[in-house]
């Protein structure tokens, strides 16, 4: 018996988690688009741990002043500040992309009302905290976002109580009822998470719609016997996520503070550094704007003079619909081209959702004649009903001859991709020893680019290279056994150069002063090795578990 095999079943034993009553997973869904929740969940697992750190340090009655002595004076304060806020980022976008992922496949039927519904509610209250912790920084645009917030509460009429009550005394930079907000939204919605977590595992994952393609979709405890446990396959899998993803929320905002510089003009959507404070000479400069993720509704608010009735166009009726959404489409089917005009709304959501946001970006501020509301908007919405009248119900038979075109179009750029990806693995290793020795935003800015396409094309030359291995040494056609073997062990070639790579940041880890510009550089680093482990991770868990034919029964 391996190590890990007897290292699997000591755990498994003493914690019993054989007996854990989570679902179990057919082979075929090991693959993110099935794992978005999780990643959903890391991001939140992280903002928490980080936001724990946080109020260690965080002194409400001074807001602006508190963060600014995090950010200066607490070793790697500003590595644990920014990775919390674009956590809480990461947490929103994931959770867009949940939700509507699982929109367009219908897993809001039957039997998942109940899990569609807390998962909106859930994204919700993701929103409120984030804007009541986005608040809590106190510069010019925090105070913003709370000006407009208030002022939305105190147009609604009856309403004006609730402003006090919300914020406190936020205007004379005390944020203790704003912080007291953050901590209940934070913990409703560790509630409903849990709530959320313990329903989908009682449904299991949405089956794909070759198995079951109609509703109800779930499997018979029968089929879902015969898949695999939770422990240990489920957990090595989420472990690689969950890595991954706390590498690229420490990666990116660590990055975007180390390029000192930025203009002004990007904040606050690529600078995490605060803004000036309010009483500052300097916050005249600054265009003041609601958190990014509220921009929607800050360019609908320009639409008509009445806050009430924006209020009701941006935020109640899509919420209306989305959580009636299992009680108006009573249909069957899961095919998105079956169940026509909720796929239709589906689409112009998102459309509007990224367009009020842009816009609300470029002209903050700027009143929409109702023209010109109709220029904008309309042609989304007529190409969208063309574009799904026209398209069939049924896919049609193309999809297989694509796919196969595709493969030899693969084969035939075979040689310029392997020789491709050994230019990009020698310029990966110059780059990196390049920037441990040599630390610098232009040494980082040359590296990232090349560390992405080192990964990606790691994975998607891999396939190539086997293939062209098993054309050189057999005349015959492989078996699927052989072609699996071999993919394993490139696999475990990346293993072994991504721990090496990850002992490599180890070792210049610690030579990061705690504080000060270079701090940052630690978040870097340390989110590259999280990065790393969660590839090797993911590698592994492909090593030992992933079968020649996964089927989808």
């Amino acid at each position: 018996m391996s190590v890990s095999k007897r290292i699997s079943n000591w755990f498994s034993e003493r914690l019993k988690l054989d007996e854990l009553p989570f679902f179990r997973t057919p082979d075929y869904m090991y693959h993110v688009s099935d794992w978005l929740g999780a990643l959903v969940a890391a991001a939140f697992i992280y903002t928490v741990i980080s936001g724990l750190i946080l109020l260690l340090y965080y002194d409400p009655d001074n807001g602006y002043e508190s963060t600014q002595f995090i950010i200066n004076q607490v070793p790697y304060g500003s590595v644990v500040l920014y990775s919390h806020l674009y956590g809480a980022y990461a947490m929103i976008i994931l959770a867009y992309i949940h939700m509507f992922r699982n929109y367009f496949v219908g897993a809001y039927k039957k039997p998942r009302e109940l899990l569609w519904i807390i998962g909106v509610l859930l994204l919700v209250l993701t929103m409120g905290a984030s804007f009541l912790g986005y608040s809590l920084i106190g510069d010019v645009l925090a105070t913003s976002a709370v000006d407009v917030g208030a002022g939305i509460i105190e147009s609604i009429p009856g309403m004006q109580w609730l402003v006090p009550f919300l914020f406190g005394n936020y205007d004379n930079g005390q944020y203790g009822r704003v912080l007291a907000w953050h901590i209940i939204f934070v913990a409703l919605i560790g509630l409903l998470f849990i709530f959320h977590f313990f329903l989908a595992e009682s449904y299991g994952m949405m089956p794909s719609r070759k198995v079951k393609s109609k509703a109800p979709a779930v499997y018979t405890r029968e089929e879902w016997m015969k898949f695999n446990p939770w422990w240990p396959r489920n957990f090595v899998y989420m472990l690689s996520l969950i890595l991954m993803t706390w590498g690229f929320i420490l990666i990116i905002p660590n990055a975007l503070a180390y390029l000192n510089g930025l203009p002004q003009y990007y904040n606050p959507f690529l600078n995490p550094k605060p803004a000036p404070p309010p009483t500052s000479p300097l916050a005249a400069k600054v265009t003041t704007y609601p958190p990014w993720f509220f921009l929607f509704f800050y360019k609908i608010a320009d639409f008509s003079s009445n806050v009430l009735l924006d209020l009701v166009i941006g935020a109640i009726i899509p919420l209306a619909y989305l959580i009636l959404l299992p009680f108006l489409d009573r249909s069957e089917e899961l095919h998105p081209l079956k169940r026509k005009i909720f796929t239709g709304i589906g689409i112009l959501m998102i459309i509007y959702l990224i367009q009020t946001t842009l816009w609300g970006d470029i002209a903050p501020g700027v009143p929409v004649a109702f023209k010109c509301q109709v220029v904008a908007l309309l042609p989304p919405a007529v190409i969208v009903a063309i574009g799904l009248w026209m398209l069939p119900s049924k896919k049609s038979s193309e999809g297989p001859r694509v796919k196969h075109s595709l493969i030899h179009l693969g084969k035939a750029l075979a040689p310029l991709a392997i020789l491709g990806f050994v230019i990009i693995s020698l310029l990966f290793v110059g780059g990196l020893a390049e920037f441990v020795n040599y630390p610098s935003p232009i040494t980082f800015a040359i590296l990232l680019p090349i560390a992405s396409l080192f990964v990606i094309g790691a994975k998607r030359i891999a396939p190539i290279i086997l293939r062209m291995e098993q054309q050189n040494t057999s005349t015959t056609p492989s078996p699927e056994v052989s072609k699996l073997e071999t993919k394993k062990k490139f696999a475990q070639y990346i293993i072994v150069v991504l721990f090496i790579l990850s002992l490599v940041l180890m070792a210049t880890l610690w030579t990061i002063p705690p504080t000060g510009y270079e701090s940052n550089m630690f978040g870097v680093d340390l989110g590259l090795i999280f990065v790393m482990w969660g590839e090797a991770i993911s590698l592994y868990h492909y090593i030992v578990y992933k079968k020649p034919n996964e089927s989808y029964e």
